[in-house]
């Protein structure tokens, strides 16, 4: 009797069930690495597509979600309007997982108010936010990403002060908060991995470089750039729950962390040249100044918060989804009628 397919994994499916269609972006574009990482994350963790909800905003990072996952359930919203929408659906239905894609454009500028309220409330989603510092979209305008002086051709010279994705979500109380290189496609694969088993927002800031309008040597959403500056805070392995944890070799101490995660998973971080605690929200803001302070690119697992409840777990919510209710389970009973009516009149 013939086993089966080598190439399937325990959700008996292949990596083509997590493909999308073919993508429309330009050629060399982060975004592409980016959802085929997404195709190799979900396939190694043998998710199941129709777990998953998608959604996104308006922009090149927004047609993201078309190029992987083609059986998830998917909403292209308005722009900057991504996360309410996925608010709304992930009531209606607490089982998903929500996977949304956004940009700089989207998130930085008109989805800012939207982007701060979906992280104080932890919705049960990773946020990721395809930065390359311009609105490719419409041609190459400035983002509220791009850095201070960038020059780029028919916009001039920039001169404000660029927002900083993951300190914004710091201080909005977000619980999952991690930065990468879309050139550094091992990393953010296995951030993918740690984001799905967080159970609350997962803010990815990838920084995603737009090989058509801002990709100049010097500018900081650069291949370039980012290769040259690039600053991991530790190597991290995500770990399944079941999964045996086997390190290759033995480690020092104090070399190794592990955060334990809600679903029972881990992630091994192994630090490189300082002994960072993504737990201690103090030091991630410290790591995020001193990297703003001079210029690097810190990527990494930046804090984590495995405690903080996601937003349906703070309501009382039933087991059965919102979404799949039937008339007579939403209809209240008839002596609970009387009882309203007698209280009003």
């Amino acid at each position: 009797m013939a086993g089966a397919p080598a190439n399937l994994n325990l959700a008996g499916l292949s990596k083509n069930d997590y493909r999308g269609n073919p993508t429309t972006l330009c050629q060399g574009c982060g975004h592409n690495s980016i959802a085929n990482q997404i195709v190799a994350a979900m396939y190694e963790m043998n998710v199941v597509p129709e777990n998953v909800a998608k959604f996104s905003g308006i922009g090149c990072s927004s047609k993201s979600p078309t190029y992987f996952m083609s059986r998830s359930f998917g909403f292209n919203s308005l722009h900057g309007r991504m996360p309410s929408i996925a608010t709304g659906a992930l009531f209606g239905d607490h089982r998903l997982k929500g996977i949304g894609v956004s940009g700089d454009g989207d998130s930085a500028s008109i989805g800012m108010g939207q982007f701060k309220h979906v992280m104080r409330r932890n919705l049960n989603m990773i946020y990721i936010i395809e930065n390359n510092g311009v609105y490719g979209l419409t041609k190459g305008q400035f983002s509220a990403t791009a850095e201070r002086g960038l020059s780029l051709k028919k916009q001039g010279v920039n001169p404000y002060m660029p927002v900083d994705i993951c300190m914004e979500a710091l201080v909005s109380s977000a619980t999952f908060i991690a930065r990468s290189f879309a050139g550094n496609p091992k990393q953010v694969k296995e951030l993918l991995k740690a984001a799905f088993a967080h159970r609350g927002i997962a803010v990815l800031d990838i920084i995603s470089p737009c090989v058509t309008f801002n990709n100049q040597d010097n500018a900081y959403h650069s291949y370039a750039w980012g290769k040259d500056h690039e600053e991991p805070l530790h190597d991290i392995t995500y770990i399944a729950p079941r999964s045996e944890i086997i390190l290759e070799e033995e480690m020092k101490d104090g070399e190794v962390r592990e955060v334990a995660m809600h679903d029972g998973s881990t992630i091994i971080l192994k630090n490189l040249e300082q002994d960072y605690n993504p737990t201690d929200r103090f030091q991630a803001l410290r790591v995020l100044e001193e990297a703003h302070q001079n210029n690097w690119l810190a990527t990494g697992l930046i804090y984590v918060n495995p405690e903080k409840p996601a937003l349906a777990d703070t309501y009382n919510l039933v087991d059965t989804p919102l979404n799949r209710l039937t008339d007579v389970d939403l209809r209240p009973a008839p002596e609970m009628i009387e009882k309203i009516n007698a209280l009003m009149f």
